[in-house]
């Protein structure tokens, strides 16, 4: 080994992979998301079923993917699962995926999150101010601010795990303090009985609403494609449990510490998810007016919050503006800390590729901190410029499509894995198998071909489709090249 690489260190206790499971998950979707949930089905009782939902199949999810995380406690993560139960092709076009836009994607997702809530703190950045134009692309100073988010804190992880750690705990703990202090505060002083008695009286009565207000009635086929579509907000706002399984190498005990920092980190998370959105209903009206006439926030309503910003809406219906400024240091606190460690731990899995001759060479070596730098700062590259190619919205749908489908093809890894290795060491088996696995199994790939055919996703997911589908060709053109390429071990 070069005398300018490190090696990993085992610096990751129980209680930091918490904090990086809570922390990656804890971002900016709980405070953004239900105002689009509400627009979808319409009422109190379904926008709390998607939640309900939503934190069922992420603990699903969480509890049985810990069976392949105990077998294979290595830096990759869902790679190395998906190598192990399939082959390296499946393992590859994960990675390819991870690397083009799931990870790097939700990076600049979460930038751009951050950088409009600190537009209520600082109006200058504004998706509406726009610095120069590239083309048909706007370069805007919320743009401007995500890209600087992302490069300030990949420079951080650069500097080795305890720096990320660092990062990951402060800020994870006091997101988690400061959220549920909000849920206290709302559920004490908050509540609103006008709010209350608007939400609760009639709080079945599915409908989806346009931006101009216009409510259409659901049936029963409609409110079931409308609770998927509606998903794609709740499910990216409970993503980034798996991230911590990327650091396998770097894990103090990994085969107990990831599956029961996945665990706890879900639980925890999809109890303060369903609470938020309780104090939101006890607060503040689902149905509002959306165009000028609604001068302030209860006027609004959640489905109609300013930009989305139902959290702050909240905060500024209880507190008066300070409300809304305490509410956007949180989030902004929220968002930096999620992005620290979802940029911690995608790197791992191209250096995990490049490892096995899948990915660029120079993504296979570690830096003097004893971290994959040049992946790190690979992905910072790319999160960077796909900042620059649409709204947080739009960077949603690209995104979910491909997470939810990997997920199911990951977890059914452990049914094929039971029949090819069945005497395998399994420190930890998933709880309930076979039940709670094909229960993920069946309600994720569900709302995949509900995002496949509805017309509002559909050609995200295309795309997602075709993205998946170029990575076929990149792995037989170019993995023997990159095979060739790899570093030796005793360079």
């Amino acid at each position: 080994m070069s005398e300018k690489q490190g090696h990993f260190q085992r610096a990751i206790t129980l209680f930091d992979a918490v904090m990086i499971v809570t922390g990656g998950m804890i971002g900016s979707g709980i405070f953004i998301v239900s105002t689009s949930i509400a627009r979808q089905v319409g009422s109190a009782g379904w926008l709390l079923v998607v939640w309900i939902i939503t934190g069922l199949i992420t603990l699903a999810g969480a509890v049985s993917y810990g069976e392949l995380s105990a077998m294979f406690p290595k830096v990759g993560g869902q790679y190395v699962y998906l190598r192990e139960a399939y082959n390296k092709l499946v393992a590859f076009l994960y990675g390819w995926s991870l690397f083009t836009v799931i990870q790097t994607g939700v990076i600049a997702a979460v930038g751009v999150a951050f950088a409009r809530f600190t537009g209520v703190l600082v109006p200058w950045f504004s998706e509406e101010h726009v610095l120069f134009n590239v083309g048909p692309l706007a370069f805007t100073t919320v743009q401007l601010l995500a890209i600087l988010m992302i490069v300030g804190l990949t420079w951080i992880n650069a500097n080795g795990v305890r720096s990320g750690k660092l990062i990951s705990n402060v800020f994870g703990s006091t997101k988690l303090v400061a959220l549920a202090l909000l849920i206290l505060f709302g559920l004490i002083l908050g509540v609103n009985h006008e709010a209350v008695q608007i939400n609760f009286t009639d709080m079945w009565q599915a409908a989806s609403f346009d931006d101009l207000g216009n409510a259409t009635p659901l049936d029963t086929w409609g409110l079931v494609g409308a609770i998927g579509l509606a998903m794609t907000g709740s499910l990216f706002s409970s993503d980034c449990w798996n991230n911590i399984g990327f650091s396998g190498d770097e894990i103090v005990r990994p085969e107990r510490t990831i599956v029961l920092s996945m665990a706890i980190g879900t639980a925890i998370v999809t109890a303060l998810y369903l609470l938020i959105n309780v104090v939101y209903l006890l607060v503040l009206p689902i149905p509002g007016n959306p165009t000028a006439a609604a001068t302030d926030v209860v006027g609004r309503g959640i489905m109609y919050a300013a930009n989305d910003r139902v959290a702050t809406a909240v905060a500024e219906s209880m507190l008066g503006r300070t409300g809304a400024y305490v509410m956007a240091v949180l989030i902004m606190i929220s968002t930096f800390g999620a992005n620290n460690g979802i940029i911690l731990s995608g790197a791992r899995a191209y250096y995990a590729m490049a490892k096995d001759g899948l990915f660029f060479p120079p993504l296979a070596r570690l830096n003097r901190a004893g971290v994959p730098g040049v992946a790190l700062w690979t992905q910072c590259a790319w999160a960077c410029l796909l900042c620059l190619t649409g709204s947080y919205g739009e960077l949603l749908n690209y995104v979910m499509f491909s997470v939810i489908l990997f997920y199911v093809i990951t977890i059914i890894g452990i049914f094929v894995l039971r029949r090819t290795r069945p005497t395998a060491p399994r420190p930890y088996r998933a709880f309930g198998y076979p039940l709670v696995p094909l229960f993920y199994i069946v309600l994720a790939s569900a709302f995949c071909l509900i995002l496949l055919f509805s017309d509002a996703t559909a050609a995200f997911s295309q795309r997602g489709l075709l993205l998946l589908a170029l990575g076929v060709p990149v792995y037989f053109l170019l993995g023997r090249q990159f095979n060739k390429q790899l570093p030796n071990e005793e360079q």
